[in-house]
Order: C-alpha cells, then structure tokens, then sequence
C-alpha cells in the first residue's frame, strides 16, 4: 500500500520557519515526481513546490519563491519542505502528492495519483 505521511506542521509567528516531511512508503518513487500544496479555507488546492525524485530538479510557485525550499532524502524516502519567512497568509493545510507526470503534478492536481492527509501550518500575524 502506497503511503504518503506528511508531519511536521504547527503553529508559529509570522517571520518564522517550519520545515515539513513526506515520508513515503510502498513503492519505488524512481521517475516520479513528488510535490507539496496547501488548502487555505475557502480556497482551492494551490501548487508550491515539486522535486524530481531522479535528479532533484526543482520548480516553485511565484509565492514561496526565495522562502520555501524543496529537498529530498532518497535513502530516507522523505521529501521535505523548509518554510521560512513566513507570512500569516501562508495558513493552510499542507499536502504532499506523487505522480510520474510533471504537467499532471503541477497543473492538474485532480489527476494526481498519490496524495497524503495532510498537515496544518497556522502563521499567527
């Protein structure tokens, strides 16, 4: 059974940091790609982050550009998310997704193949 399993969210102050971990489990991840999103209330899923598992290329949304880094642990079969500067509107739930296809990952989330629970990240101004 393919999991991913998502921690490492709270709550912190506004110019803080989090950083968040992907850990996956019940299948090679080789040739996929594995991204993060976020859900604020009242909002649609939005893409922030997603990294080759292969070669650890990156590619970020505008928002988190220079703030959120994406990194990958291949032996630990973990993806991570390092959330720094963060900013009161960066409030949501966080959640990691898996899939063999970039375009799918990052432009048609309602085709993603793997997804996890998710993890809440509260910015307090």
């Amino acid at each position: 059974q393919v999991q991913l399993v998502e921690s490492g969210g709270g709550l912190v102050q506004a110019g803080g940091s989090l950083r968040l971990s992907c850990a996956t489990s019940g299948r090679t991840f080789n040739g996929y790609f594995i991204g993060w999103f976020r859900q604020a209330p009242g909002k649609e899923r939005e893409f922030v982050a997603a990294t080759s598992w292969s070669d650890g290329s990156t590619r970020y949304a505008d928002s988190v550009k220079g703030r959120f880094t994406i990194s990958r642990d291949n032996g630990k079969n973990t993806v991570y998310l390092q959330l720094n500067s963060l900013k009161p509107e960066d409030t949501a739930v966080y959640y990691c997704a898996a899939d063999s296809n970039i375009v799918v990952l990052t432009a048609t989330p309602g085709r993603i193949r793997y997804w996890g629970q998710g993890t809440q990240v509260t910015v307090s101004s």
